[in-house]
């Protein structure tokens, strides 16, 4: 079995900003010569997630939407009194969506649904540049 490790940074806007990795992690794929596979995605962050999604303007709209929801910008968090950074939300928000995704390889190709895409979520209440680690093994 192969290993290969790569990193890719994302600038994003904070507040629930949602990109589409996909094209960069596929072109990582292409970079390795593992046919069949898994390949790790994983934010080292406490404000940030990672998922799959149709990337289309009406779903990431619903999932803002269902983040708010869920944990409200807004709320009382304990995090806020103690640090008073005014982003207990994003903690939240974070730890709900989970750190990684983990994609299966076959023919040398990500193996996404149709409408399929990665997304990075960051919820952070600030513009941040994220580093995100990814694993690609298999032979």
């Amino acid at each position: 079995m192969k290993i290969y490790a790569s990193e890719i940074e994302i600038a994003t806007r904070g507040n629930t900003d949602i990109v589409d990795i996909t094209g960069k992690v596929a072109e990582i794929i292409r970079s390795t010569d593992i046919e069949m596979g898994i390949c790790l995605l994983f934010t080292p962050s406490s404000t940030s997630g990672l998922t799959t999604i149709e990337y289309e303007s009406g779903c990431l709209q619903d999932l803002k939407r269902v983040f708010e929801k869920i944990a409200p910008t807004t709320d009382d968090y304990a995090h806020n009194a103690r640090w008073g950074d005014g982003n207990g939300h994003s903690h939240v928000r974070a730890a709900l969506l989970g750190a990684s995704v983990t994609i299966p390889i076959e023919n040398h190709q990500l193996m996404l649904g149709t409408w399929q895409q990665i997304i990075l979520v960051d919820f952070d209440i600030r513009p941040r540049q994220r580093r995100l680690k990814i694993q690609v093994l298999g032979e």
